[in-house]
């Protein structure tokens, strides 16, 4: 996004000039829905793909995904998904994906990572995004996520910690949220946004009143892990080879 011509600059910033709904345009692309939770007599729920999910893997992976819907703080109802990639692992990925895909799309992406380094992964979708009602915004953001962990923690009884939390792009912003409020074994921040208008104008240097999502503010040290050898299945996660270094 390198230019905006006056219509599209009053567009995004002035209907209406509020930051929810700037960083709304800005932040959340919400595809075509690629799967449906389909309910038997049971009440079993079962997922289907459509053919723009790109599943790459037999229909025994795809009977083994959980999925299920649950309803958020704020009255939407998001989509659940958990993919048991190593039963007897003992951490659970809770992973909030970018911002141009749903579940259907990511559910091949979480059984190649989780068979790989040999962890379960549990994600959900944002409101508007997939099977969830409701529209994407900043504050349903937070409480999609806390509901995702509700799930995690009481139906599948995962102990806080046992969880690592993975947000990519818009994703690092629940998951900081949720990682400010409750412990948890892990945070793994991948291509974080350091704020909402920055994403439309990389060259911002001000952090302003109305710009979202303003993580670019906030300091703290951290430890960046640089892979210094292939991921297997044979080596749990937290046993590969890392190069650590403090900053």
């Amino acid at each position: 996004m390198n230019s905006f011509s006056l219509g599209e600059l009053c567009w995004l910033f002035c209907c209406p000039p509020c930051p929810s709904r700037i960083a709304a345009k800005l932040a959340f692309l919400p595809p075509e829905p690629t799967y449906s939770v389909h309910t038997d007599t049971s009440g079993a729920t079962s997922l289907h793909l459509t053919e723009r999910a790109d599943w790459q893997y037999s229909q025994r992976e795809l009977d083994a995904v959980e999925v299920l819907v649950t309803r958020t703080s704020r009255g939407n109802r998001v989509g659940c998904m958990f993919v048991r990639c190593a039963p007897a692992s003992r951490y659970t990925l809770l992973f909030s994906h970018g911002n141009a895909v749903d579940l259907g799309q990511m559910c091949s992406f979480y059984i190649g990572l989780g068979s790989r380094i040999n962890c379960n992964v549990f994600s959900y979708d944002y409101s508007g995004y997939g099977v969830s009602t409701g529209k994407p915004s900043e504050k349903n953001l937070y409480a999609d996520i806390e509901a995702a962990w509700q799930v995690l923690r009481n139906k599948y009884g995962v102990t806080p910690e046992n969880i690592i939390l993975y947000g990519q792009s818009i994703g690092t912003v629940p998951t900081v949220d949720l990682a400010s409020r409750y412990e948890c074994a892990a945070v793994i921040l991948h291509s974080p946004l350091m704020s909402g208008l920055r994403v439309a104008f990389p060259d911002t240097r001000k952090t302003y009143c109305f710009d979202a999502f303003p993580r670019v503010q906030y300091r703290c040290s951290s430890t960046v892990l640089e892979r210094n050898s292939c991921f297997s299945p044979s080596q749990p996660l937290m046993s590969t080879q890392l190069v650590m270094r403090d900053m």
